[in-house]
């Protein structure tokens, strides 16, 4: 079906298959209001369960988050004056959520923490829920559907919905401009569109703007093909959409420049790092560890298990599908579901061709893998359910599709039932052991015993961290004036520094802009990191009882603090995943420990604990 004909001031874009959308939307869609208490309600499980599984969140963004809401705070080299790749904006619109928390009733540190948290997983909610109504007005509703299906139900949205990563916040702003792109009701809404990726680049991570290319080819051949005119209009929609997008930039700049002291394009800072520089010349990313190519088809799986499989499914089953439709209906509608499929191909390709890979760098990805994947749930439950009589698929009862349907699904949701437990029960320790330090003003928080506050420290009071620095949740965990430090480990990268806590200089925080030592884009070891143990009055610490039972030595500089009890006395220990001595499929999910499992199947755990130094 062709678009109308109607003169260019008048017309109005609609997608072939919105009037059916339209004509079943009332009786078989989701109202949006359920589907953002649906994406909501997945969100706040995230918010509040979520470990922390990146040692970036906590060093890159939480702490100097803490150091712009508390004073202090780990400084990564990323945001010495140096190098300045880190945008103060983007930390800077959580830092005021953070301070907003402080003015209510019962404040704390740990408070602050979580309120983050549940202000991202509603902000994710709403972006969510404004894509799934487009999805189903402009395409189908039942494809809208299977999208809040995918997401709420996977692993990856379980971790990426409120993590506090620019691939998060860019994952937020695609989806925003995808959804206006998509729809085109009142007319097209390609400068909404544009600058919503340029956010998404801009603020969040510069690369997630890329995700926009299949949209401006739409939009430029729909210029074309409509003469003079249309021409015209599609320049106008994409300058006043580039225009708002530099403008941004300019407001960027200005933070950063007022934070570094010095004029600082962040956006462009972090691509000629990521892109320019190289291991060869002494730097760049993949000094961080490289990866082998089916490394995301290997996490993708696991985060997203079936929704994963249908979503690298959908382009091929749709092109079959209109190969097989001798009718040639719905040629627009092809093209536009082309353009719609293929952002995740894109963002899939690039990234598998980078040595460097990290499980964060899919997120800005993970709503157009949920789209992929309805698009092709419903492409096959529509071949299953209009199978021709006399063919093998014709021939099974309607019942027996059905049961078979929901038996595919049930299992892919317990398998991510049990992958999210399996976070949770395995790497949720970090998150609970400092309750002892009284990071909370809430007193039950703290263990039965300690309720006198006797083993709160003091101002000064150092908490250690040897060979778990990467563990760490955040100095928003830590009372007031209570700084972590770092203990030399088998690790020979450079660890964070601090940010300067002198006020100087025109301006607060002068820590942003005070020349820092220490630092390198190299990953150099930098000893001046460390303190010696007779600094700390605390001590954060794994023990791993597996280790101590196969007699494997222990590294020179990672002895096992918490059995020294001569030295240390245990204030808090939860169970951690022993990841190096348990099998694959006992990390990747939860399984329970029953005794005539076969060992490879058997959980294997440590202990994750928070020591206090004895006093004589």
């Amino acid at each position: 079906m062709a678009p109308a004909t109607e003169a260019p001031a008048k017309r109005e874009f609609v997608h072939p298959s919105a009037k059916h959308a339209k004509k079943k939307s009332s009786s078989n869609s989701i109202e949006p209001i359920t589907a953002f208490y649906l994406f909501f309600a997945a969100n706040i499980f995230g918010a509040l369960f979520a470990p922390i599984q990146d040692c970036d969140e906590t060093y890159n963004y939480w702490e100097p988050t803490h150091y712009l809401t508390h004073g202090y705070g780990r400084q990564t080299w990323e945001y010495s004056p140096d190098y300045a790749i880190r945008s103060w904006l983007y930390v800077g619109l959580h830092a005021a959520v953070a301070s907003l928390r402080r003015i209510l009733p019962q404040s704390s540190k740990v408070g602050e923490f979580y309120f983050v948290r549940y202000v991202l997983a509603t902000v994710c909610a709403l972006c969510q829920t404004l894509l799934f109504q487009v999805v189903s007005g402009t395409v189908h509703p039942r494809i809208g559907f299977f999208f809040i299906l995918a997401l709420c139900t996977s692993p990856g949205n379980f971790h990426a919905s409120t993590a506090f990563l620019p691939s998060s916040f860019a994952m937020y702003a695609v989806m925003l401009g995808a959804a206006a792109f998509m729809n085109w009701r009142g007319g097209l809404k390609t400068s909404q569109g544009i600058f919503w990726f340029a956010m998404a680049g801009v603020i969040g991570w510069p690369f997630a703007a890329a995700l926009c290319a299949p949209f401006l080819i739409e939009e430029g051949l729909l210029a074309l093909s409509g003469g003079g005119e249309s021409l015209r209009k599609g320049f106008l929609r994409v300058a006043s959409g580039t225009v708002a997008a530099l403008l941004l930039v300019v407001f960027d700049a200005a933070v950063n420049t007022f934070f570094f002291r010095k004029l600082e394009v962040v956006a462009w800072n972090i691509v000629k790092y990521n892109v320019f520089s190289s291991a060869e010349n002494g730097g760049g990313p993949n000094l961080y560890g490289t990866e082998p190519w089916p490394f995301y088809f290997k996490n993708l799986a696991l985060n997203f298990n079936i929704w994963f499989v249908l979503a690298l499914a959908a382009l091929p089953l749709f092109l079959i599908q209109k190969m097989a439709d001798t009718s040639k209906k719905g040629l627009v509608s092809g093209m536009r579901a082309v353009v719609f499929l293929t952002p995740f191909y894109m963002w899939l390709g690039i990234f598998t061709l980078q040595p460097h890979k990290e499980e964060r760098f899919m997120y800005p990805a993970y709503p157009f893998l949920a789209l992929n994947a309805a698009f092709a749930l419903h492409i096959v439950l529509e071949s299953i359910g209009h199978a021709t009589p006399g063919t093998l698929a014709g021939m099974i009862p309607g019942r027996v599709k059905l049961l078979a349907v929901l038996g595919v699904f049930v299992s892919c949701l317990a398998v991510s039932g049990l992958r999210i437990y399996g976070l949770i029960s395995g790497y949720g320790a970090p998150l609970s052991i400092y309750k002892p330090l009284g990071g909370s003003v809430i007193h039950h928080d703290v263990p039965a015993g300690l309720a006198d506050g006797s083993i709160v420290g003091g101002t000064g009071d150092f908490v250690c961290l040897g060979k778990e620095w990467y563990r760490f949740p955040s100095s928003f965990f830590l009372p007031r004036d209570m700084h972590v430090k770092f203990l030399r480990s088998e690790f020979r990268g450079l660890l964070p520094g601090e940010f300067a806590e002198a006020r100087t200089g025109f301006g607060l925080w002068s820590g942003t802009w005070l020349p820092t030592s220490g630092m390198n884009d190299r990953n150099e070891e930098d000893m001046s990191k460390y303190v010696d143990i007779a600094a700390c009055s605390f001590l954060a610490d794994t023990q791993y009882p597996e280790n101590a039972r196969l007699g494997r030595t222990l590294p020179p500089h990672e002895p096992d603090y918490v059995a020294d009890t001569a030295n240390w006395e245990v204030l808090a220990c939860e169970p951690f995943l022993d990841a190096g001595n348990t099998g694959f499929l006992a990390r990747a999910l939860w399984l329970p420990s029953l005794d005539f499992l076969p060992e490879r199947f058997q959980r294997k755990w440590a202990r994750h604990c928070l020591l206090k130094r004895r006093t004589t």
